[in-house]
């Protein structure tokens, strides 16, 4: 039985994007505040940058089908966790792990979900941090908690994560299993990358 999609309530709708943006507002307003003040104390920032966005209603929709699920706006906010969504790029790996505990230290965060794939890669060598966190968003009439997902990389893992996004989705083609091999392989040897520039760093702290 096909999933029946109910999308008459446009304000609804509407009105779901415009949470999510303040959700992520608020993350964001967060982390800088974080960033500045690492930097205050440590003379430097973790963060390179950020990206963030918000999903699409349409790009919402075809979730909840291919989930199987009921298109309504409660099932959205009930099973769709990464309708707002932050990027963090970090320098280097121990940033990731600081910025972590940074965010899961902030006592109106709750943290709901852990994904560690840089500890434990995916199958095509992808590596990320990966959070699903709860946040308080205050309206004028009623304060609402809306979940926001969180990914934290390095610049390394975001370059290889991008080139693999465009060579799988954007070309739209099978990918022989040779370049599959290569692509983790690619993955191996900027994980590589990453524990050089690490060790690098921390040898040149070691002459301050």
């Amino acid at each position: 039985m096909e999933p029946t999609v109910n999308t008459k309530d446009a304000n609804g709708w509407k009105n779901l994007t415009m949470i999510y943006r303040f959700a992520l507002k608020e993350v964001d307003t967060k982390l800088n505040i974080l960033n500045e003040e690492f930097q205050f104390f440590h003379y430097r920032n973790p963060i390179e940058h950020i990206k963030s966005r918000v999903k699409t209603k349409e790009s919402i929709i075809d979730k909840l089908i291919r989930k199987g699920y009921e298109v309504t706006i409660e099932n959205a906010r009930e099973y769709i966790h990464d309708i707002a969504g932050i990027r963090i790029i970090c320098s280097f790996t121990s940033d990731i792990y600081v910025i972590y505990e940074l965010i899961k230290s902030q006592s109106d965060v709750k943290l709901i979900e852990v994904k560690d794939y840089i500890k434990n890669p995916k199958p095509n060598g992808y590596q990320s941090l990966h959070l699903i966190v709860e946040i308080p968003v205050f309206l004028s009439d009623r304060s609402e908690h809306v979940k926001v997902e969180i990914q934290i990389r390095t610049i390394a893992m975001d370059f290889w994560a991008s080139l693999e996004h465009k060579i799988f989705y954007k070309f739209n083609k099978a990918i022989p299993s040779e370049i599959t091999q290569q692509l983790k392989e690619c993955a191996e040897d900027i994980a590589h990358l990453d524990q050089k520039m690490l060790f690098i760093k921390n040898e040149i702290e070691q002459y301050k």
